[in-house]
């Protein structure tokens, strides 16, 4: 059904989710993330109200581990779920539900969680969790995109994907980077399309708000030498 990144990067503190799909827009219900707090990610026969719960038990000082065990003790329907939690030290914590669709599971690495169901096999978290490790000093976005491109062409599911998006945050109330790809043929590459267009303009975006006099977005971009 769904298969998923979630990470924090230690050197800028921004938090994370990319995840693809055979449903559509799975960007509105998958990813949570509270910047300085954490990301979560709850899929499968998912209940999106405990990705809210979830983060606002890590606001109030829970660890992933923590969260994980309280959100178990307390769902009926646990066993349907899968969720990934990554907190902003860093820690993560995931769970696959006995209920899930195989191929289901998870892998728990230093600052990420990758994690799926319904797949074509375990290679396909495998392959994600490689490219989280082979990638460990790129930015958050970056990593996240290499998981789960990584995860489609280790097949994802067995029928394919239809939506997918990424879920990005730094120190601010908003999202640096909110890409969803609600439904299409190839999700994957549309999201890197959208992808590779707005990240170059990161440091732009990032900057205005304190900076009006920077101009606009398509002069600063011709100044820096990037396509727009």
């Amino acid at each position: 059904m769904t298969f998923t990144a979630v990470g924090c990067c230690p050197r800028t503190g921004r938090l994370g989710i990319s995840v693809a799909t055979r449903e559509m827009a799975v960007g509105g219900r998958v990813p949570f993330v509270k910047p300085n707090v954490g990301a979560v990610a709850t899929q499968a026969f998912t209940d999106p109200r405990l990705g809210a719960l979830a983060i606002r038990m890590l606001d109030l000082g829970h660890t992933a581990e923590q969260v994980l065990h309280d959100i178990a003790q307390s769902d009926p329907h646990i066993a349907w779920r899968q969720i990934g939690i990554v907190d902003r030290q860093g820690q993560a914590a995931a769970r696959t539900g006995e209920r899930n669709s195989a191929w289901a599971g998870h892998r728990v690495g230093e600052g990420y969680v990758v994690m799926g169901n319904a797949l074509v096999g375990e290679g396909v978290v495998d392959a994600m969790a490689a490219a989280m490790e082979q990638s460990a000093d790129a930015d958050i976005e970056s990593r996240l995109m290499r998981a789960l491109d990584a995860g489609t062409k280790a097949g994802g599911q067995p029928d394919g994907q239809r939506s997918a998006g990424l879920l990005v945050y730094e120190n601010e109330g908003y999202a640096i980077m909110d890409l969803r790809v609600d439904d299409h043929a190839d999700p994957m590459g549309e999201l890197w399309r959208l992808f590779n267009r707005l990240h170059p303009l990161l440091p732009y975006y990032l900057e205005r708000p304190n900076n009006p006099d920077i101009g606009r977005v398509g002069d600063w971009a011709r100044k820096h030498g990037i396509e727009h």
